[in-house]
């Protein structure tokens, strides 16, 4: 990066939290060029700043092209300087309002919700109770029927009514039960 002042300077002059805009510059399987409006060209890579797949959108996507296109003009927050690769690290979710802390504020443990199963996986089994929010039913939940023994085993697709066991804002979980029969 010695061998770039120009780059370095601008980096440099980055702070974090600080909102900046720029075009989308290439689409890659695991993340997203931005070419920033007022930074330099960057020697080797498409654009300075760089948004990593978990940056991209509070919601769940399988391919970045769902979130953004190229050519696209964005505004993203900086998260941290990748000094190694000469880059500032961005967040396009980060100016945009986090869907389970509003979810949060207009729920309550305790309350029933009804959703769609998306995913089961051995320890339990996913289910969307709001655009963008999935809690998990946990199978050593003690107040849920085994599932074996009850016949309740869940299938992905099935419609299901859910008791909220817990919410933790700060790691984004939403803790569900099935309740009793």
């Amino acid at each position: 990066m010695t061998e770039n002042p120009r780059l370095w300077a601008y980096l440099k002059s980055l702070r974090p939290r600080q909102r900046l805009s720029g075009t989308v510059a290439a689409i890659e399987r695991f993340g997203v060029f931005v070419d920033l409006d007022d930074g330099p060209d960057h020697p080797v890579f498409p654009g300075v700043g760089f948004i990593t797949m978990t940056e991209l959108s509070w919601h769940r996507f399988e391919d970045p092209s769902e979130v953004v296109s190229v050519g696209e003009h964005v505004t993203c927050e900086v998260l941290v300087l990748d000094t190694h690769n000469g880059e500032a690290r961005l967040s396009l979710r980060a100016t945009q309002p986090d869907p389970f802390q509003q979810f949060a504020r207009r729920v309550h443990v305790g309350q029933m919700l009804h959703g769609p199963v998306t995913k089961v996986v051995p320890f339990g089994a996913f289910v969307r109770v709001a655009d963008g929010i999935e809690g998990l039913i946990h199978l050593s939940d003690p107040t849920a029927p085994p599932p074996e023994v009850s016949g309740d085993a869940v299938q992905v697709g099935d419609e299901v009514t859910v008791i909220i066991i817990e919410i933790d804002t700060l790691r984004r979980r939403l803790v569900l039960s099935r309740p009793m029969a």
